[in-house]
């Protein structure tokens, strides 16, 4: 795995696994995938307020995961699935580490099921 210090398009990053990390986000994202919602209807299945959703979606936002639109009285979020791409970037640099692990586990126990023998 190559290591780097900073890099300029990973900057919201923090941002991104920050509000993933919340459970009631990522149900509003999952939910956000259908299309897109009031706060209203973000909270129903809650047992929140529609502030406390509020709360939840400007941070959402701040991560540049959903966008927020003006339809008269009603501001529907919808999903920007974009960040979340770069996230899963960033998750898949370990894949070697974890395919490399797991390679010599299997020959470790491979070895140990040879001198039992």
């Amino acid at each position: 795995m190559q290591q780097v210090n900073h890099v300029p398009h990973q900057a919201n990053l923090d941002a991104v696994f920050a509000a993933l990390a919340d459970p009631t986000r990522r149900a509003i994202l999952t939910r956000l995938a259908d299309g897109e919602a009031s706060v209203g209807e973000l909270a129903e299945p809650f047992r929140l307020s529609q502030p406390a959703v509020s709360k939840h979606l400007k941070v959402l936002e701040r991560a540049g995961l959903i966008e927020r639109a003006v339809d008269r009285q009603r501001r529907p979020a919808r999903l920007k699935a974009g960040p979340m791409r770069d996230a899963v970037h960033w998750l898949e640099e370990f894949s070697q580490f974890w395919s490399t692990s797991f390679d010599q586990l299997d020959d470790l126990l491979e070895e140990l099921k040879r001198s039992e023998s």
